[in-house]
């Protein structure tokens, strides 16, 4: 398949769908509205969306029924980097090539802006459970499935951990807890929410859920290794920044070498939860592939 041509038009789908639930600024909240659009349109791969489409898609669903929630996890996963960036977490300067929200407005005009984009993304996900008549049950199960990816349960409990692994030493263990909340659990969300919304059986969710693990491990992998090998130009990000904040990482615990044998394990194992899904898989499969030679 084309993948770039497909990258593109799935973008594409999103961000036009996204103008629309988040339109720049307007209105009395101006200055937090402008801040949310800011920072969900400085760039980004729109990986979580697209992998929830592709869920969709892999088990022959309506890509209009599981956009929104493709939308809603772009909202949290922004929402997310916008806190992460600010002073009392990773304090970046850069996201995406562009000023982190903070630098870019103030740091109280960046927390509104990121509890707005998460306030949002399930007002979003309920407002599809009221039009699409007969999806109220696999909404719900959706919106309990995304909410504890994004809670203390997933990506801030992992967050957290993460903070406090700081400075020290942690043990493989520990360090494969950290990566699956942290980064593992809304990417793992994605897929499978997309499996939901597309009306998969339940061996078909099994499966994608499968992927969406080793996706999610392998992704953070893949990203700690660009942290030590990577440009900063080509991330829009500053490199080596995990070293400097003593972050605990799979290349800081295993080596670089072996930590790319590693991803690539894993990404193995993901596509071969693929097989039984056939061609209808194809683009999770690439997305998996692109994670041992991405740059960014």
């Amino acid at each position: 398949m084309d993948m770039k041509a497909y990258l593109e038009e799935r973008r594409g789908l999103v961000n036009r769908t996204l103008e629309g639930i988040i339109p720049q600024g307007r209105g009395p909240a101006f200055r937090v509205v402008e801040a949310m659009h800011y920072s969900l349109f400085a760039g980004g791969k729109r990986l979580r969306p697209i992998l929830c489409l592709a869920g969709a898609e892999a088990v022959g669903g309506d890509l209009s029924e599981a956009l929104p929630v493709a939308c809603a996890l772009e909202m949290i996963h922004t929402y997310s980097l916008i806190h992460d960036d600010l002073p009392a977490m990773d304090d970046d300067d850069l996201r995406r090539g562009h000023p982190t929200c903070h630098n870019q407005f103030d740091e109280a005009t960046a927390i509104l802006a990121g509890d707005g984009l998460l306030t949002e993304a399930f007002r979003v996900i309920a407002d599809a459970a009221i039009h699409f008549i007969g999806k109220e049950a696999v909404l719900l199960e959706t919106l309990q499935l995304i909410a504890a990816a994004a809670g203390y349960q997933g990506m801030v409990g992992g967050q957290m951990l993460d903070l406090l692994a700081e400075g020290r030493q942690v043990d493989r263990k520990e360090l494969e807890t950290i990566h699956r909340l942290k980064t593992g659990a809304l990417l793992t969300a994605s897929v499978r929410s997309g499996a939901l919304m597309g009306g998969g059986t339940r061996q078909e969710i099994t499966l994608l859920t499968g992927y969406g693990e080793k996706f999610g491990l392998a992704f953070q992998i893949t990203d700690d290794i660009l942290d030590v090998e990577g440009d900063s130009t080509e991330m829009g990000k500053a490199a080596g920044a995990d070293a400097k904040r003593q972050k605990a990482t799979y290349p800081g615990l295993l080596g670089t070498n072996q930590a790319k044998a590693w991803a690539r394990q894993l990404v193995e194992s993901a596509l071969a939860d693929l097989k039984p899904l056939g061609e209808r898989a194809a683009p999770l499969e690439e997305l998996a592939r692109y994670l041992l030679v991405r740059r960014h």
